[in-house]
């Protein structure tokens, strides 16, 4: 008898005199909790995000649609980027300003290649308020997930207001659960026994949020 056999063998034994339940776990399960906490504007769920992504160290910028490429521009002159990794489906406009090289989301790409570029670009799936969290799903504007886990500056551009979510229930209403959902809450970090914080462990040291309005 093999390990697994003998473990499910006590799991049949302990429930063996529990009455069977026909109820469906969906019915089953109680779903009455509060989908966001308290009623926001529009405008102020916005703000929310914007102040719980700061919360996380991530560096937030607003912006119109009509200043996105600027503003990107702006971004990889101060930081001195030379190359900046672009997924296939992210608009050609936002970067139309820019002057780093761009580099291809190829499935050949090593980690040492990706290790290399100075910055990655995407969109986003959705944003959510009340965690201040940026969720990817892998569509074309996103790119494969190690595009955002290697190189060490991500730039992910939020539509606002139709890309935020006040809640994580209002989220995963939206969001395709056999997608590659990747959830980013601030910049890489984790901290040892003593709480010494070190950031870009595994994932991006710096995260920068643009909030782009009006497309």
């Amino acid at each position: 008898m093999s390990s697994r056999d003998r473990v499910l063998g006590r799991v049949r034994r302990a429930l063996a005199d529990v009455p069977a339940d026909d109820l469906a776990y969906e019915a089953a399960v109680d779903r009455d909790y509060a989908r966001e906490h308290g009623t926001r504007s529009t405008a102020e769920t916005v703000d929310l995000l914007a102040e719980n992504l700061a919360d996380y160290r991530a560096i937030v910028h607003r912006c119109t649609a009509d200043e996105v490429a600027d503003l990107l521009m702006r971004l990889y002159a101060r930081r001195g980027s030379e190359t900046v990794l672009v997924p296939p489906g992210l608009p050609p406009h936002w970067l139309a300003a820019a002057d780093p090289v761009r580099v291809h989301d190829r499935a050949a790409s090593t980690p040492h290649e990706l290790d290399r570029v100075d910055s990655v670009i995407t969109g986003c799936a959705l944003a959510v308020a009340e965690t201040g969290t940026i969720v990817l799903d892998g569509s074309p504007d996103q790119g494969r997930r190690r595009i955002t886990l290697v190189p060490d500056h991500h730039v992910c551009v939020v539509r606002v207001p139709d890309q935020i979510v006040a809640s994580v229930p209002a989220a995963l209403e939206r969001l395709d659960p056999v997608r590659p959902l990747t959830w980013i809450s601030g910049p890489s970090a984790t901290s040892d026994i003593e709480l010494d914080r070190v950031e870009g462990v595994h994932g991006p040291r710096t995260l920068e949020v643009v909030l782009m309005s009006g497309e």
